[in-house]
């Protein structure tokens, strides 16, 4: 059969099909009848016109309405569980020279902590800190030796713990990056201080007591930190050693097993947060033998999972043991943007969306938002130089509150407003600018868009830069829920080709119609990004005014910071403002790297559901038939 008496015979067939399909009121009997018409068709058209539109066109259809038909049933459960029996264990196992290292690594230190502590007594001030060994010795000469445990409420301490020990272990990991050293670092400096604190106990004569109350907890604790080193080493190997790869590539795949490693370790520092939370804190009031049980336990099933399990499960799967890593998948310069994508999809065409157009979004903005951006920085630090000269226990919220104006204490700070109003709605602009020529376009092309754009985006993101400057931050949480009715009218008011009205009303029901999928990326994007921030505004690094004067556990950006400091005393005695400075640079380069991605995936997201709706790639699919085409023919080719 001719292509063209092919498409003629069943044209009416398909346009009932997508009719249907988008009616809520679609009998599925007569949905699910029509279906296998054209899944039929399809074989047809993949055997004798597999190079033809028409097979693309049936290919898309079964594609996007299959679901509607058959719904599959979620394996995110049983994929979890496999990932546990199998996938992690295997993980550990290929790792298992670097576990060893990480291990024998973290004794030696312990070691070396320990014999330091023996023959300077005082290494342990220098260690643990001279706040902490001096109430820790008022605490000893009470009677209550480890009373440290009981100065927070149960519920506090175990969130904070949590959140400390999952901080320590995405560092140790993270840095791995930097050819491994900085995890041999993280390794020293908390085995050094496990040595230490556990000789200086000794010292004083309570080590049995140290031993049964610390490692409630520190089994879990201590294990996970050092499984952690062992997943950023294997990190750093994938820089180090390549192989046959290049080292991007190497990279990745050690990334990736390093991951899986790092997730199994969640639900031990959970325990661990909450064996110190609600168990240690009353270790006077536990027998030993129910100490000893519990670090039995907590040792036991860590050497099980991450010793015993691992050797069984390669011994079942020799075949996987070996697997070869699968080739890296390159990233696309052109997107389909008529394709109505999954979850999963929406992540990963986002990514690779990002690393063509960022350097292109930079590049406008430097000359579009950038002087702005120093102006208002610039009149920022005058009006608040009195506050620059000191430290903030939260500096980012402070810094970037101080920028941004939302203190709203002077004049200067609604120009700022203003100002930062005008650089976000450009950047949304200039990002989703790539979405309508993909490629071979100038930089002037972007900047035109931009400018001719910018009024209907300016009201179409307004509701959100309310948000983001005048809502404070425990407030957010709850708007959270409501944000996804209206964050697509930023991107439909950029990328409808309609008036702003249409548009604007466009992105209200798109953005409800695919209210779910909006709540899960916004909430996922925050914790990937945040998680990432962790590395220049860790939520762990504040001055904690119990013991010490210093962030309890200092960022990047907080070592940063301090050498800037130590460098500006030789030139001024305020030198806690070239610091805070250095910081708010940081944190603005920050938000410029990471806000693109968000807006890539709203971009996405609004063409996903607009084919969900109006089934418009599909539409432009269909009117191309019979028109001469590379791959298509017309009635010329049949004369």
């Amino acid at each position: 059969m001719k292509e063209t008496s092919f498409i003629d015979q069943n044209k009416k067939k398909w346009l009932k099909f997508q009719q249907l399909a988008s009616s809520e009121s679609s009998e599925p009997e007569t949905l699910s009848d029509l279906y296998t018409d054209i899944t039929d068709d399809l074989s047809y058209a993949q055997t004798f016109y597999n190079k033809r539109t028409v097979r693309v066109y049936l290919n898309q259809l079964a594609q996007s309405i299959h679901n509607l038909v058959h719904q599959e049933r979620s394996e995110s459960l049983r994929k979890l569980i496999t990932a546990w029996r199998i996938s992690i264990p295997l993980e550990v196992y290929r790792a298992r020279k670097t576990m060893i290292f990480a291990l024998i690594l973290a004794i030696f230190w312990m070691a070396l902590g320990s014999i330091s502590t023996i023959n300077n007594p005082d290494f342990a001030r220098v260690v643990l800190g001279d706040d902490y060994v001096t109430y820790t010795n008022q605490m000893i000469q009470k009677g209550t030796p480890l009373g440290i445990y009981g100065q927070e409420t149960q519920t506090a301490m175990f969130l904070r713990i949590a959140i400390h020990n999952t901080e320590i272990a995405f560092y140790s990991f993270v840095l791995g990056i930097l050819f491994g050293i900085g995890t041999h670092i993280m390794l020293m400096k908390n085995a050094v201080m496990v040595g230490a604190f556990q000789t200086f106990f000794y010292v004083k004569g309570y080590l049995m007591v140290s031993v049964l109350t610390i490692w409630i907890h520190g089994a879990f604790e201590i294990s996970a930190i050092v499984i952690a080193c062992g997943a950023g080493m294997t990190l750093g190997n994938g820089i180090l050693f390549p192989g046959s790869y290049t080292r991007l590539q190497s990279l990745q795949f050690a990334a990736k097993r390093g991951i899986k490693i790092m997730l199994s370790l969640i639900p031990f520092f959970l325990m661990a947060g909450w064996l110190e939370g609600f168990v240690t804190r009353n270790y006077s009031s536990l027998s030993d033998w129910s100490k000893w049980l519990l670090i039995a336990f907590s040792f036991s099933l860590i050497i099980f999972y991450y010793v015993i399990y691992p050797i069984i499960v390669a011994r079942r799967n020799p075949h996987l043991v070996h697997e070869s890593d699968p080739p890296v998948r390159n990233f696309k310069n052109v997107f389909n943007l008529h394709k109505v994508r999954s979850f999963a999809e929406l992540f990963t065409d986002s990514f690779s969306f990002y690393r063509v157009h960022i350097w292109k979004v930079i590049k406008a903005n430097m000359i579009v938002s950038f002087p702005i951006i120093a102006a208002i920085m610039v009149l920022q630090n005058s009006a608040y130089s009195s506050d620059l000269v000191n430290k903030f226990p939260y500096e980012w919220q402070y810094l970037t509150e101080l920028v941004m104006g939302t203190h709203l204490r002077y004049d200067t700070d609604y120009f700022a407003i203003l100002g930062w109003s005008i650089v976000f709605t450009q950047l949304i602009t200039t990002t989703l600018f790539g979405f309508t020529r993909q490629k071979d376009y100038t930089l002037k092309e972007m900047i035109i868009f931009n400018y001719r754009k910018f009024p209907a985006v300016y009201l179409g993101s307004l509701l959100i830069l309310l948000i983001t400057f005048f809502v404070p931050y425990g407030f957010l949480f709850i708007l959270l829920f409501a944000v996804p009715l209206f964050i697509l009218t930023s991107a439909s008011t950029a990328l409808g080709e309609r008036g702003f009205g249409n548009n604007f009303g466009e992105g209200f029901k798109f953005g409800s119609r695919s209210y779910g999928t909006l709540l899960m990326v916004i909430m996922l994007m925050t914790f990937i990004i945040a998680l990432f921030a962790q590395l220049i505004a860790g939520v762990y690094s504040y001055e904690d005014d119990f013991f010490l004067r210093e962030p309890i556990y200092p960022d990047l950006l907080d070592m940063l910071a301090q050498f800037v400091s130590y460098i500006s005393r030789s030139y001024t005695d305020h030198f806690m403002v070239p610091a805070n400075i250095v910081r708010e640079v940081v944190y603005v380069i920050f938000i410029f790297l990471t806000l693109p991605l968000f807006i890539i995936m709203l971009g996405f997201q609004y063409f996903t559901v607009r084919e969900q709706e109006t089934s418009f790639g599909l539409r432009k699919e269909f009117e191309k038939f019979g028109k001469r085409k590379k791959h298509q023919e017309t009635k010329i080719d049949f004369d």
